[in-house]
């Protein structure tokens, strides 16, 4: 999708769509209501008809209009006026994607960005209507026979931002960093959505490598006799009972001055995870493919960062594995030695996405870094805690946590705190090894951070388990690209030197 910023009257563009809105009570926003003056009144009367749901995102599609260039006009609700915030702002513009999506014109003009948010500028609000389209036409090459889509291609590519105000750089920024965002949402989506087949360890790594030769940053791949050497025990733990060889991803983005200290993102990348010899129900072990989007995550993040060039210095490390049932898998009860010297217990191998963090942040110690992200859909008991909506956060260091909800809020990607007590700690007991790898049946999220927490303690450091935000199931099945706007809008602030 293309995206360009202008200054204009509603009225006079001549497009496919021009996308206006209104408010529950009939209350036209103010380019709305240059639409309604051209057409003498024929706006506000169609909407008096009670076509128009007062809900935030319900739409009206109007063809022909008097008084209009464009060929249709899509007036779209902005719900209550004394409610309209973020999340109404929000769903009024992923409906006019959905609908731009799959409409038969080319080109639009969208206006909404002239609705006032309470305490959002609008280089915010531009910054999320150019994401939030772009991701909306978002779509999945999916392998059909004969290489052929037989469905007629269909959606808007040309997209015009109008707004009342003077152009200026900082406008244009914020419209150019929300479709840098979609595109490395896309990219994670892309890398989620590919069977396990196909996105193996060895995909991610020459996706990584792709990358960093596109945007000339370094990328570096470690292979199993490179981790046998460093001693990392306990990621090849996991590798042990799959054909394909582990991988450990290291990408080196360096856009801030030679001497600042980096974020470091870690992302767990199990490109299929069966289980192991704890092996999984067979219903929906299909969504085990999407076990690598913390990994994809990081890629998506590294591709939005290096689009924007911003000025930062960024490491990405990625473990990335294949959890698999063999005769020379990792057995319950096996004990492994971890690259901090940690032993560890494997009472349960589907527990594995912590077995390959640990080492990869014990590696990241290297670095010397600011902080250190995790990101990995770690455990279903975030589901069964937090639902789909946010993505759980546990950190060592509470100021780290507070921006990350922040900037959670800002994107709209948001993340919820779990508390990480020492309490937690005694359920890893072993009395065989330094820890087990599980902690029993309660409190499963935070003795997972627990766990990993126990090889993050020579920097601040924050944990995101997005199990139950990196996909969706059932009609909807696919990767949703979270939390790369979370990620992206912190290494933004990080950039511009806002740490609140």
């Amino acid at each position: 999708m293309e995206f360009t910023i202008k200054t204009a009257a509603p009225e006079k563009l001549r497009v496919g769509v021009l996308v206006v809105g209104a408010f529950a009570d009939g209350t036209l926003a103010a380019p709305a209501q240059a639409i309604d003056k051209a057409s003498e009144g024929r706006l506000s009367q169609l909407i008096k008809r009670g076509d128009l749901e007062d809900k935030a995102g319900s739409s009206l599609m109007l063809h022909d209009l008097p008084g209009t260039a464009a060929e249709r006009v899509l007036v779209v609700s902005l719900g209550k006026a004394d409610e309209f915030g973020d999340k109404a702002y929000r769903d009024a513009l992923s409906s006019v994607a959905k609908t731009l999506a799959g409409c038969a014109a080319k080109d639009a003009a969208v206006t909404l960005a002239d609705a006032a948010v309470a305490k959002r500028s609008l280089t915010w609000r531009l910054q999320q209507a150019s994401r939030l389209l772009a991701d909306g036409a978002y779509r999945f090459d999916a392998p059909k026979a004969n290489g052929k889509d037989t469905k007629k291609e269909r959606g808007v590519r040309k997209v015009t931002l109008v707004i009342a105000d003077k152009l200026n750089a900082e406008l244009e920024a914020a419209v150019n960093r929300g479709h840098a965002i979609a595109e490395g949402m896309a990219l994670a989506k892309d890398l989620g959505n590919q069977p396990g087949n196909v996105c193996t360890p060895a995909h991610l790594a020459d996706t990584a490598k792709a990358l960093g030769k596109h945007f000339k940053f370094d990328v570096e791949v470690l292979e199993r006799a490179d981790m046998a050497k460093l001693g990392m025990g306990s990621l090849l733990s996991v590798a042990n009972g799959s054909q394909l060889p582990p991988k450990l991803i290291v990408m080196h983005y360096k856009g801030g001055k030679a001497k600042a200290k980096p974020v470091v993102l870690v992302g767990k990348g199990v490109t299929f995870d069966s289980g192991g010899i704890s092996l999984k129900p067979g219903a929906e072990m299909d969504e085990m493919k999407y076990d690598m989007c913390g990994a994809a995550s990081v890629i998506g993040t590294f591709k939005a960062i290096a689009r924007m060039a911003l000025p930062i210095n960024l490491i990405g490390v990625i473990p990335a594995v294949e959890n698999m049932p063999s005769g020379t898998a990792t057995r319950p009860g096996d004990v492994v030695t971890s690259m901090s010297g940690l032993t560890i217990e494997v009472l349960n191998t589907d527990a594995e996405g912590r077995l390959i963090l640990c080492d990869a942040l014990t590696y990241a110690e290297r670095f010397k870094p600011d902080c250190v992200i995790d990101i990995a859909t770690l455990t279903g008991a975030c589901v069964v805690a937090l639902g789909k909506i946010p993505s759980g956060l546990l950190a060592n260091d509470d100021e780290l946590a507070a921006e990350l909800l922040r900037r959670g809020t800002d994107s709209g990607d948001r993340a919820w705190q779990l508390p990480l007590w020492e309490e937690y700690q005694e359920l890893l007991k072993s009395n065989f090894a330094d820890m087990g790898n599980i902690g029993g049946r309660y409190g499963g999220t935070i003795t997972a951070a627990c766990f990993l927490s126990r090889f993050t303690k020579a920097y601040k450091w924050a944990h995101l388990d997005i199990a139950g935000t990196a996909w969706l199931s059932g009609d909807a099945k696919g990767s949703t690209g979270r939390p790369v706007p979370l990620l992206t809008e912190f290494l933004i602030g990080r950039a511009e030197g806002k740490a609140d």
